[in-house]
């Protein structure tokens, strides 16, 4: 054994530096709940058994290769280890390989991309650099051999090491139920970051094949699933709406908790705030999107299917059949059609629209878009709003049109001039930025709705506002905390996944429901209002207006929430002290939640509709 550790110092080095950057990274970044001492202990190894896996190859090249190959390893391996870190700091998530069919959108993701990058940053490759010094140098502390086929007693053992450590971590996989296959934090402290991504492709493999080896048979437990949860709508609201024109809006990143709510004696959503009093709005509503973000929201609404827990289902499953809501609505007479400011290939919407049963998409080539009008990623939302009026008039009614805002998104930026709050004080410049982009939305549907009254639409109109994601990451609630004036827990950071939900109906009177819901249950109320009844549907939502419907919404990390408890990261907390609760107490739940995702997985992943006339 020293024989090898004499022979192969370099080899050591390369696994012991990159183990102890990748635990102590991990540990500093990713924000994964290791409560117990044997927990923190395996998801150190964990990494460990792939590490001397992978630079162990190198002891098949002849010595004068091996620090080159070494080298190469240690910057691939660090640049999958930073791709995570930035990702994680705004969306708290693991990239994942359907991710990678996102490559497309990079360039209209590059503002967001940049916002991310810090110029510390370059310390996560100084390892790196130090490696290419000691391989361009040829230092002789810095050993290295090449393997033979009669190998050592200590050659012997350092075989079996990586082969050892990563039986163990599949094994403990193989331990894990199902609902931790939706959680990527609990698979990377399972696995470790590394052999996330064997599993990961293995995964993706085995999901590629159900769509082949699916039939109809399989609809058979998710529709016993499905009547056992269905909840009757309500009847006294059936077509409240009926031949209504119907205007979807989706609020980029509006977070529930700043409405009704003020900043330096100011309103930061006014408008908001005077609609809602006369609309319908639901307080305890929360976004069920996954990597997605936007499209999947766009998707649950009009879909009442949860979006895939991996990738994006406007990319990676756009030629399956659906039953969405505009196709619905379009073969009761609506015309309908899509608003956004953007490139019409972003996320495959020039695809996907035409699959959920959109007839008309206006993108970026509609719009006249200049420096003065746009500021971030694109349009700014009021002369977004202006110019889409223009051609909503042209439209045959009733129609069913969604509307995408583009201005309040990540990393919140914004011209002075149109400011109509000051920005936040804290140290925390997306928590500062965010605040006056919401109030600019805010400000723009102002100036939408006023222009649609001008052209004689408001008053035959049904209007659904609802935010599509989260606004504040994670990494930055320790300063938003110093806004809300409470400690961001876990209760607490679950609760912040609450964005808003206004149905506004003219001449209605307005009420306000603390009922627990998520996008998922937007269509089937929309159907109820509208007179459609729901028929053949395969919807997991229930109508939100519906006397029997239970408080329930789950996440797609596999979170659930109740009125009463919340179960996430495998705790089970009481909804209201956010102490926690006996695991047990959470279980139903728990195979509830399981068995809505899984169920909506398969519909996706094996095309099921196909099977449906």
């Amino acid at each position: 054994m020293n024989a090898f550790v004499n022979n192969n110092r370099m080899l050591l080095f390369c696994i012991v530096l990159l183990w102890l950057k990748t635990f102590i990274i991990s540990s500093i970044t990713f924000q994964i709940n290791i409560p117990a001492f044997v927990e923190t202990l395996i998801f150190a190894i964990n990494p460990l058994g792939f590490l001397i896996l992978i630079f162990s190859i190198g002891l098949l090249f002849k010595t004068s290769f091996q620090p080159k190959y070494f080298l190469v390893v240690s910057l691939l391996l660090s640049i999958v280890l930073y791709s995570n870190v930035v990702y994680y700091r705004e969306f708290n998530d693991f990239i994942t390989l359907p991710m990678l069919l996102m490559s497309s959108n990079a360039g209209d993701l590059s503002t967001s991309v940049l916002a991310l990058i810090k110029w510390y940053d370059i310390l996560y490759f100084i390892d790196v650099l130090y490696i290419a010094y000691i391989a361009l140098k040829k230092i002789d502390l810095f050993t290295v051999s090449q393997f033979t086929f009669r190998p050592s007693k200590g050659a012997k053992i350092a075989i079996m090491i990586p082969v050892v450590f990563t039986l163990i971590a599949f094994v403990q996989v193989k331990s894990l139920d199902e609902a931790h296959s939706f959680n990527r934090d609990q698979l990377v402290k399972a696995l470790g970051v590394y052999n996330f991504y064997i599993y990961d492709a293995l995964l993706h493999t085995q999901i590629n094949t159900q769509t082949a080896f699916s039939d109809e048979t399989d609809w058979s437990k998710i529709n016993k699933h499905l009547a056992k949860h269905r909840v009757s709508a309500n009847e006294e609201l059936f077509g409240i709406a009926k031949d209504m024109n119907v205007v979807v809006i989706s609020v980029e990143s509006l977070e529930n908790f700043v409405i009704g709510e003020t900043l330096h004696g100011k309103e930061i959503t006014p408008y908001l705030n005077e609609l809602i009093e006369n609309s319908f709005y639901f307080e305890n509503f929360y976004y069920q999107t996954g990597q997605g973000k936007t499209s999947d929201a766009e998707f649950i609404i009009n879909n009442s299917l949860y979006p895939l827990g991996r990738g994006a289902v406007f990319l990676t499953h756009f030629e399956n059949e659906y039953r969405a809501l505009p196709e619905t609505l379009r073969n009761h007479g609506y015309s309908t059609s899509v608003f956004h400011a953007n490139d019409k290939t972003f996320y495959n919407r020039d695809i996907m629209y035409p699959v959920l049963g959109y007839d008309q998409f206006y993108s970026f080539d509609n719009y006249d878009i200049s420096i003065e009008n746009s500021v971030g990623w694109g349009m700014k939302d009021i002369e977004f709003f202006r110019q889409s009026v223009n051609h909503l008039t042209s439209i045959p009614q009733p129609f069913y049109s969604t509307f995408i805002t583009l201005t309040n998104h990540f990393p919140y930026d914004l011209d002075e001039e149109d400011h109509y709050i000051d920005q936040y004080d804290s140290e925390s410049p997306v928590v500062n930025q965010y605040f006056p982009t919401v109030r600019y939305t805010d400000e723009a549907l102002r100036v939408f709705i006023n222009q649609l009254k001008q052209q004689g639409l408001y008053e035959n109109t049904m209007f659904v506002i609802y935010g599509d994601h989260y606004g504040i990451a994670p990494g930055h609630h320790k300063e938003l905390s110093k806004y809300l004036g409470k400690e961001i827990d876990l209760s607490e950071s679950v609760k912040l996944k609450r964005v808003p939900l206004i149905i506004h109906i003219p001449g209605l009177e307005g009420k306000t429901f603390d009922t627990v819901a998520g996008q998922i249950d937007v269509m089937p109320t929309l159907l109820n209002l509208l007179g459609i009844p729901e028929g053949n549907h395969i919807m997991f939502g229930n109508d939100l207006f519906a006397k029997g419907r239970q408080d329930f919404a789950v996440l797609r990390d596999g979170t659930v929430i109740t009125k009463d408890l919340i179960y996430t990261n495998d705790m089970c907390l009481n909804y209201e002290t956010g102490l926690e609760v006996s695991i047990k107490k959470c279980e139903p739940l728990k195979e509830k939640g399981l068995l809505e995702l899984s169920y909506s997985d398969k519909i996706i992943y094996g095309d099921l509709f196909r099977f449906q006339n």
